[in-house]
C-alpha cells in the first residue's frame, strides 16, 4: 500500500471518527490493514496540514487550513495528491464547480481546493460525497474544472 492510499485512509478515518493521538490513528490505520510506523504516521499529519481542533473534552484531528505563507512544495504536492486519490467527477454548472469524491473525502478535497488558492474561487461547501466550488463568474468555472481534474 503507498503514501498516497495511506494518506487518504488517514483522511477517511478523521472525517470519521475523533482521533486525538498518533498512537490512535495507527491503531486506525492497523484495523484498515495499514501497519505503519509512528515516524511515518508523523510524516502524513505533517504533509496533509493535519491540525488539532478543540472539541468538548479532548483535542481531536482535522484537515487543516493552512496559511499560504507555510504552504510549501510538499503540502501543495500533498493537496494534489489528495485531489487526484478523492475526486470522482468534475462538472460545471454555470459559476459553480461540482465535485464528486469517494465517500467520506469532500471535506479533505475541499480544503485542497482552497489551499490550493486556484484562480478564480471564491469557497467551497462540502458534504460527505459531494463540493459545490462558487467561482468568480461562468467563463472562469471550465478552467478551474481543468485545474481541479490536473489537466
Amino acid at each position: 500500500m503507498n503514501r498516497n492510499d495511506r494518506q487518504k485512509k488517514i483522511l477517511e478515518i478523521i472525517n470519521s471518527k475523533e482521533i486525538e493521538t498518533q498512537e490512535e490513528l495507527m491503531n486506525a490505520l492497523r484495523e484498515e490493514g495499514y501497519e505503519t510506523t509512528q515516524a511515518t504516521v508523523s510524516r502524513d499529519i505533517r504533509q496533509l496540514g493535519l491540525r488539532k481542533i478543540s472539541a468538548g473534552i479532548g483535542r481531536f484531528y482535522v484537515a487543516g487550513k493552512t496559511s499560504h505563507a507555510v504552504t510549501g512544495t510538499a503540502n501543495i504536492q500533498s493537496y494534489k495528491n489528495v485531489l487526484e486519490s478523492g475526486v470522482i467527477s468534475v462538472e460545471t454548472a454555470g459559476n459553480l464547480v461540482v465535485i464528486k469524491t469517494v465517500s467520506g473525502m469532500a471535506s479533505a478535497v475541499g480544503a485542497a481546493v482552497d489551499n490550493l488558492t486556484i484562480e478564480g474561487v471564491v469557497g467551497c461547501i462540502a458534504g460527505d460525497d459531494t463540493i459545490f466550488v462558487a467561482v468568480r463568474d461562468s467563463r472562469a468555472a471550465s478552467s478551474v474544472s481543468a485545474e481541479i481534474r490536473g489537466n
